[in-house]
């Protein structure tokens, strides 16, 4: 007898099912040596990258506000990481780390998730690329077997050293730099040549396990990765010292630099993914109550902070990820190599690692972007530039600042400035006059001297379309000389016509 009251799951949802399992494997072969890379390069041990990964899948994938974006330890965190790690070890990150998970959920409970859309584009991407080259500078002295400096711009100016130790032999740093430039090479061809099912194989893993291989075959002597057998053995406990922290004002500053970072990643990231796929959008209260939660957890058990990142949701989408299950599952898959199989985890070589990263601070000079911006005009270059210097040259936060008060200066140019281009036509009588930007009284000198070079016989063509604000004394200005000037027998043509000057007797088309 056939049965009807069993309610069988249909074939779209098992196969929507099985499309964010195959998802969550790619995710994860992107992930893990991201993990790995981004906390080597924090100057803290490769399972608390492992960890933060963890918390991203099996804690932020239920509640996030993105439905495809993955979150775990971003390259974007590293320069501040490191400093932090630096100035107070692990202790200090802890709180750090808790204190900017309590602001990301506050802020997510104030709804002030769509703030982020109020940054100027020229900043954000001034930011990503300081961040990518501050990367580099870092990690090459790590590709090679060598040891990073203490600050951004010392570890830009060692390079050539680093680099000259290579090319004389000197230790192992020739060992390191052929096992890292060989992830390089391969991660390039796989990302040019391999396409069809085979692309979805991760291009970072291929390079990776190439590496691996000719370090671990030729018995290299480079440096590799440690990660204990127990996970949580690497994490600690919120202790009595971590409490203390939290009452100091300077943990809570460093905690909001880490909070309005941590936070603009996420967003532009949710921003960004939502371009790829056709689901549901973004909830960006809901992402930022979501990241706050996550580090939060990260900052008790002492793992690093996280971000939803862009390099992990676009791989997500490209294999099929639909919902927050490939999230969650990739996070099973972390957990479940790291338990299982520690040992395969430490054959990678660090300097491969490096090399990762390296790529993904290339990777996050958006050569387009910086195409773009300059078609907006040599301002938006310039706070491009402002940023990228300030933070090289000082720290992440000193570089935002100055890449602010560069677009505020900017922005008070524009609307104070106003290009006044008058010409007359010797062969006839008449005079073109053209105002492009922002006519305000800052500028009434100028305007007011060029209209007063317009003799009472001549007809006045007046170009106003590319005004893009006019406040009440230009306005007054203007119309005042309109009134005078036909009044005295001149024409007046205005394209488009004042608010105050239609309707006046004159001629054809406002004159």
């Amino acid at each position: 007898m056939h049965q009807t009251g069993a309610v069988r799951a249909s074939p779209s949802r098992r196969t929507f099912w099985l499309n964010d399992l195959v998802a969550s494997v790619v995710v994860v072969l992107v992930a893990l040596p991201l993990c790995m890379g981004i906390a080597l390069a924090s100057g803290v041990p490769p399972a608390l990258g492992l960890v933060t990964g963890i918390v991203g899948g099996l804690v932020v994938g239920f509640l996030q506000g993105s439905p495809v974006s993955v979150s775990g330890p971003a390259a974007g965190l590293t320069v501040i990481v490191a400093e932090i790690v630096r100035e107070g070890g692990l202790v200090l990150l802890s709180a750090v780390v808790l204190a900017a998970g309590l602001l990301q959920f506050a802020a997510g409970l104030a709804r002030r998730g769509r703030w982020s859309r109020a940054v100027p584009p020229s900043l954000v991407h001034g930011m990503l690329a300081g961040i990518g080259l501050l990367i580099i500078a870092g990690q090459v002295h790590v590709m090679v077997g060598a040891r990073p400096r203490d600050s951004g711009l010392a570890n830009l100016l060692a390079v050539p050293r680093s680099l000259a130790a290579v090319l004389l032999g000197d230790g192992p740093h020739t060992e390191a730099a052929l096992v890292g430039l060989l992830t390089i090479a391969v991660l390039l061809a796989w990302r040019r040549w391999a396409s069809g099912r085979v692309g979805l194989v991760p291009a970072t893993l291929v390079g990776v396990v190439a590496a691996t291989a000719l370090a671990n075959l030729a018995g290299l002597p480079v440096a590799r990765v440690a990660v204990p057998d127990q996970l949580l053995t690497a994490t600690h406990p919120v202790s009595r010292d971590i409490l203390g922290l939290l009452g100091r004002l300077d943990t809570w500053g460093r905690a909001l630099v880490l909070a309005l970072v941590a936070s603009a990643e996420t967003l532009l990231c949710a921003g960004a993914v939502d371009r790829l796929h056709q689901g549901r959008r973004t909830d960006y209260d809901r992402e930022l109550r979501a990241q706050g939660i996550g580090n939060l957890i990260c900052g008790a058990l002492g793992a690093l902070p996280m971000t939803a990142v862009i390099v992990r949701s676009s791989a997500n989408v490209r294999a099929g990820g639909h919902s927050r299950a490939s999230t969650i599952f990739h996070a099973v898959w972390i957990l479940a190599l790291v338990t299982l199989a520690p040992g395969v985890l430490r054959l990678v070589p660090i300097s491969s690692l490096a090399a990762v990263l390296v790529f993904t601070g290339w990777m996050l000079i958006d050569r387009d972007a910086i195409r773009q911006l300059a078609g907006h005009g040599r301002g938006e270059l310039a706070v491009y530039a402002v940023t990228v210097v300030g933070m090289v040259a000082t720290d992440l936060l000193t570089g935002v600042l100055l890449g602010l008060l560069a677009a505020a200066g900017m922005l008070l140019f524009r609307l104070s400035h106003i290009d006044v281009d008058l010409a007359h036509d010797p062969a006839s009588a008449r005079t073109t006059l053209r105002l492009r930007g922002s006519a305000t009284f800052v500028r009434l000198p100028a305007l007011a001297a060029a209209l007063e070079q317009v003799a009472p016989e001549r007809e006045l063509h007046m170009h106003l379309d590319e005004v893009g604000h006019m406040d009440h004394a230009a306005l007054d200005l203007l119309t005042g000389w309109v009134r005078a000037h036909r009044a005295r027998g001149g024409l007046v043509t205005m394209v488009p016509a004042l608010p105050a000057a239609t309707g006046s007797p004159g001629a054809a088309e406002n004159r």
